[in-house]
């Protein structure tokens, strides 16, 4: 709507709406909407209004002039008094209307809001004394963008300034380069060296920093990458062999549980009863760690015997041993459990006659291996004292001469 364009704030024919949490901003967009319009209108607002006075040539005293002796061009010039007054009328709200009702001039209405907003004097010395050690203390993070710190940069220099109070542009460059993280040491010195700081503004050096910022950011990001790549490599690598070695003993722990999955079954119906321990056999299954041989009750197994059979007759007899003889009038197995707990006992026979295969073609290779290192260590020692007869023969030799030469 055409009416949108004459709100508060948002045209040429109205000045910034009053803000009072942002007072400083406020000031700053209002001062210069009324000098856009009139310089006077700013110069009656600060110095005060305008007087019909005039100077009495005779006496060379102030007199007032009557309003009906007043030319065209004075009671234009008066007229600027309250046209200002109605430019901060315009500006403010009903509460801060209300505050200022009691001033008679534009002045008094300005100097009364200064005092409310921004303090007196010794306010506005303290807050100066506050930015002023903001901006020395002034640091920037390693991990900060260079927009970020000069966002925070920039409030402290801009509220110094609303304050009457500021530095040079060239104490901003220098400030700011001393403010950088260390890691931008390099590209300060590099800086320093090519340009000239007295002449350099503060928008170029940050306009600077923030294209070495994305060339550091990207450097970071390719060898991140990489280390990346390299984790997942050595993970994969590492889950790999951890998980060969761990093959052999989990094979061992399933068959373990499948056997006592096996005995509790019986327990829980009630019809398991333990034959005497002298009646028992019992087979110990262990590993050797240096050859992989399997030993029952501390003796080798027989190669020659089937190792299907050698296994199943294992777990069966490890099962019976410990488990009694049903009878036919005390037992009521479901048949179906019963064969469940058959076919795991089976599934694990299978396993454990695919690892024995795999240990077994192990086995092989190593006594072969064993076999060639023990033939090549023979081998060596032959050659050696066939070194040594004809290092011997070859010193005998000389000694003949010797002495063929001393007996001619």
């Amino acid at each position: 709507m055409d009416s949108d364009k004459y709100l508060e704030g948002q045209s040429m024919q109205r000045p910034p709406l009053f803000e009072s949490d942002s007072f400083i901003y406020w000031k700053n967009r209002f001062e210069t909407y009324v000098k856009s319009k009139d310089l006077d209108l700013w110069h009656v607002i600060t110095n005060g209004d305008f007087q019909p006075i005039v100077q009495n040539p005779e006496t060379k005293l102030d007199e007032v002039i009557p309003f009906e002796k007043q030319t065209d061009d004075l009671k234009k010039k008066l007229a600027k008094n309250n046209e200002a007054k109605m430019v901060i009328y315009n500006a403010l709200p009903r509460k801060e209307y209300e505050r200022i009702f009691m001033c008679n001039t534009a002045k008094e209405i300005w100097k009364t809001l200064l005092i409310t907003h921004q303090g007196n004097s010794q306010v506005k010395d303290n807050k100066i004394d506050l930015l002023v050690q903001q901006y020395e203390q002034f640091v920037i993070f390693e991990d900060e963008s260079i927009d970020s710190a000069f966002a925070r940069f920039n409030t402290i220099i801009t509220s110094l300034k609303a304050l009457d109070e500021g530095y040079s542009s060239k104490n901003y460059v220098r400030k700011f380069l001393r403010a950088l993280h260390p890691k931008w040491r390099a590209k300060v010195t590099a800086i320093e060296e090519s340009k000239d700081l007295t002449s350099l503004s503060l928008d170029e050096l940050i306009g600077n920093l923030k294209v070495y910022e994305m060339i550091i950011k990207k450097d970071s990001e390719i060898v991140k990458a990489k280390v990346e790549r390299k984790s997942i490599a050595l993970k994969a690598k590492k889950e790999s062999s951890d998980e060969e070695c761990s093959t052999s003993g989990s094979e061992d722990e399933e068959y373990a549980m499948a056997v006592r999955d096996f005995k509790k079954f019986f327990k829980r119906r009630g019809r398991f009863v333990r034959q005497p321990r002298n009646d028992k056999k019992t087979f110990q299954r262990s590993r050797d760690d240096k050859n992989g041989s399997w030993s029952d009750s501390g003796k080798e197994d027989d190669e020659k015997v089937k190792n299907e059979t050698c296994l199943v007759a294992h777990a069966s007899i490890e099962v019976c041993s410990e488990s009694s003889y049903f009878s036919d009038e005390n037992s009521s197995i479901d048949d179906l459990a019963l064969d469940n707990e058959y076919d795991k006992l089976c599934k694990m026979s299978l396993k454990i006659i695919t690892k024995n295969k795999r240990l077994k073609a192990t086995r092989n290779n190593l006594e072969n291996e064993l076999r060639e290192l023990k033939d090549k260590l023979s081998a060596l020692k032959i050659n050696k004292g066939v070194n040594l007869d004809c290092a011997k023969c070859h010193t005998l030799k000389i000694e003949n001469e010797k002495l063929k030469e001393e007996s001619t």
